[in-house]
């Protein structure tokens, strides 16, 4: 995408350039004003043809040659680069849209609900759950500050509050979802989220590679809670994003996740207003 700008920005500049030289050359060799040379230099770089019209001179005459040679190549250049950088725009657009497909599911099947079991394990989680309870009237603004409240935020994890036999179960049972979202080529153009995947799917392995959870030494316990953190501090960004990226694409999808979200401890899904 940025060789095909860059391109663009060179033609551009090329066909300015040649304009200008035609334009000057014109009132110069045939002594035309300024209007009818920029009018004699557009229908010459266009091949348009000439009528009321033409170069008289030869020294016009050679230089509408030099316009058709010149002006043609990077007239077309900047034609065929501007539908180029259009096509890959739209492109782009679709994969995103698919992205975005991507993560939704993610959520709607996973990742709202493990969110959950990080936020019970979060023991200052009131410092930050005031400032994610998001409503269908947030503006752009609000969702800026909820990100700078997420930022400041340290994600910690009391481990004495986690299951982590629920946890291996949940996440067990979410592998094949895991797998195929990692699978899909789509998430490559989305860095943080892949990584968010990596994360979980790494705590998943710490948990089944104990066999039993119950019985492990205190510094075990702490060290997966720090690979809790590392995927808790990964996952909220990530559905701040999605919440955002709802409101403004898919209301009704919106109004849902805003009665499950997470961060509030009176969340239902029922219609109550």
């Amino acid at each position: 995408m940025s060789n095909i700008g860059f391109r663009l920005k060179f033609f551009i500049a090329s066909l300015i350039a040649v304009m200008l030289t035609g334009t000057f050359g014109f009132m110069i060799t045939e002594k035309l004003s300024f209007s009818d040379s920029i009018y004699f230099t557009v229908v010459t770089v266009a091949t348009v043809g000439y009528g009321d019209i033409h170069p008289v001179t030869a020294e016009g005459k050679i230089l509408a040659i030099i316009l058709i040679v010149t002006g043609v190549s990077t007239f077309l250049g900047v034609i065929a680069n501007a539908t180029e950088l259009l096509l890959n725009k739209r492109e782009k657009e679709i994969r995103l849209e698919k992205l975005n497909i991507i993560i939704g599911v993610f959520f709607s099947e996973a990742g709202t609900k493990l969110l959950t079991y990080f936020i019970d394990y979060d023991p200052e989680i009131e410092n930050i759950s005031r400032n994610l309870t998001i409503n269908a009237d947030w503006t752009e603004k609000e969702f800026l500050t909820a990100s700078k409240h997420i930022k400041r935020h340290g994600h910690d994890v009391d481990k004495n509050r986690v299951d982590f036999k629920v946890l291996r179960d949940f996440l067990q049972e979410k592998s094949n979802l895991f797998l195929r979202l990692l699978e899909n080529q789509n998430l490559l153009e989305h860095e943080s989220f892949t990584n968010l995947l990596r994360a979980i799917l790494h705590f998943k392995e710490e948990l089944l590679c104990r066999e039993d959870l119950e019985n492990l030494p205190d510094t075990d316990y702490t060290h997966m809670a720090g690979d809790i953190k590392r995927a808790y501090s990964m996952l909220v960004p990530q559905w701040l994003d999605y919440m955002y990226y709802l409101k403004n694409n898919y209301p009704y999808l919106f109004s849902l996740a805003v009665r499950m979200n997470p961060f509030n401890t009176q969340r239902s899904p029922v219609v109550m207003s």
